[in-house]
């Protein structure tokens, strides 16, 4: 039975549609989209059409301008990927009579999305990106903030933490398991969810977009890159190990990127006074898809594997990215690596300050955990936060390396 889940992202698209004629709610497959707009539009009983549905689909594309007189709003526009030029037609509905809320869409394939409502709805239209569930959302708060590691922040998050202090066992089994509501809310086998998932995302998304050849190929394209979680993206040792071109690796990649699988996190490079890398780290934005492409099949071989480290680092990125899109905001979030290879996971940037944060899987901090923080000596004319280090331990704990001071902090603070 799906355990009922309260949906952050749920006022940022009220809000939205106070302000704008049309939202538009895109992310991957699954990730709950459909079920957000119908709990917010059903309360106000506007009407829903699905263009999964191959008539709707057929009756917008034969005949645009008559769909929309038939389809008058308030509305709900379903999977409106299929059939992008009707965008040109809500602009000139928009346009002849012009209120805020008029239609709610939703779509899976952003790339094409985002054209469309570039060309045409520009000023018109607000987009939301919906990733899978959040730790926050499962747990049931309703703390929405999104995370800045400001001590105003930390000292709110502390005075919670004893109600939901997380044991190792049931964060690594939701890890392993993954964070799709159909897995996360729900008895549904991660396994079977996951398999079924791949099918439908190859066969309906990439297929169309890519013309793939071989499903089997873009498989392996897809666990290949999933290997390489938290790491530097390298098409050249990708295209290797998939046997294809590097031109197509930067395709596959803008794909998984475009329909919201995978999140390029970019470099730091702004008053730097050393030389950085220009290159993004990947990141999957669930880890139960990555662990199921690369086959760890349970949460306590994955907690002690190789690939620990990469799946934690990974699991909190997500989570930080989820509370920025939730409340409608671009992450602004970077990372720090020089050509010595010294590097800082990730720098949050907030009016004009830099909040610096390590990732360590280890529940025991040390001040060796802060290493790293000392290169921040090497960024100049912008003010630099307190530092932290997100780990796997229950309390907040002061650690020092060399004079530099930081934080280690909970995961479930995040």
């Amino acid at each position: 039975m799906k355990k009922q889940v309260l949906r952050h992202a749920e006022q940022t698209v009220s809000r939205l549609a106070k302000e704008y004629p049309a939202v538009l709610v895109t992310g991957a497959r699954q990730t709950g989209k459909t079920t957000l707009l119908k709990k917010i539009t059903d309360a106000r009983n506007i009407p829903y059409t699905t263009f999964d549905d191959p008539m709707e689909e057929a009756s917008a594309k034969n005949d645009a301008k008559s769909f929309i007189e038939f389809h008058p709003a308030p509305r709900v526009f379903d999977e409106v990927q299929y059939v992008p030029h009707l965008f040109r037609y809500l602009k000139m509905q928009i346009d002849s009579d012009r209120k805020n809320g008029m239609y709610f869409l939703t779509g899976s394939q952003q790339f094409n999305l985002m054209e469309a409502t570039a060309e045409s709805l520009s000023g018109r239209i607000a987009v939301l990106q919906l990733y899978p569930l959040s730790e926050r959302e499962l747990r049931g708060e309703s703390f929405d903030a999104p995370f800045i590691p400001s001590k105003q922040y930390l000292l709110a998050r502390n005075k919670e933490i004893a109600s939901f202090a997380v044991p190792q066992k049931k964060l690594w089994t939701s890890i392993q398991r993954g964070f799709y509501p159909e897995v996360a809310a729900a008895n549904n086998a991660p396994r079977d969810f996951y398999a079924n998932y791949l099918k439908t995302y190859i066969e309906r998304d990439i297929r169309k977009l890519a013309h793939v050849a071989s499903e089997m190929q873009f498989l392996q394209f897809i666990s290949i890159a999933a290997a390489r979680t938290a790491q530097l993206l390298n098409y050249a040792d990708i295209a290797r190990e998939c046997s294809v071109s590097e031109v197509t690796v930067k395709k596959w990649i803008s794909l998984l990127l475009s329909s919201g699988v995978i999140y390029l996190l970019p470099p730091y490079s702004a008053n730097v006074e050393k030389r950085v890398v220009k290159t993004p780290k990947l990141y999957f934005m669930d880890t139960g898809l990555a662990a199921y492409l690369t086959r760890w099949t349970n949460p306590e071989v994955l907690c002690s594997g190789a690939s620990a480290g990469a799946f934690f680092e990974t699991y909190v990125v997500a989570e930080i990215v989820k509370s920025f899109a939730n409340k409608g905001i671009t992450p602004p979030l970077f990372f720090y690596r020089d050509k010595d290879k010294t590097e800082i996971d990730l720098l949050i940037e907030q009016d004009g300050i830099l909040y610096p944060v390590e990732i360590k899987k280890t529940a025991t901090p040390t001040g060796d955990d802060a290493k790293n923080f000392h290169i921040l000596s090497r960024i100049k004319n912008v003010q630099i936060a307190d530092a932290v280090v997100i780990c796997s331990t229950n309390n907040v704990v002061s650690l020092s390396h060399n004079g530099v001071n930081a934080a280690a902090i909970p995961a479930q603070f995040v």
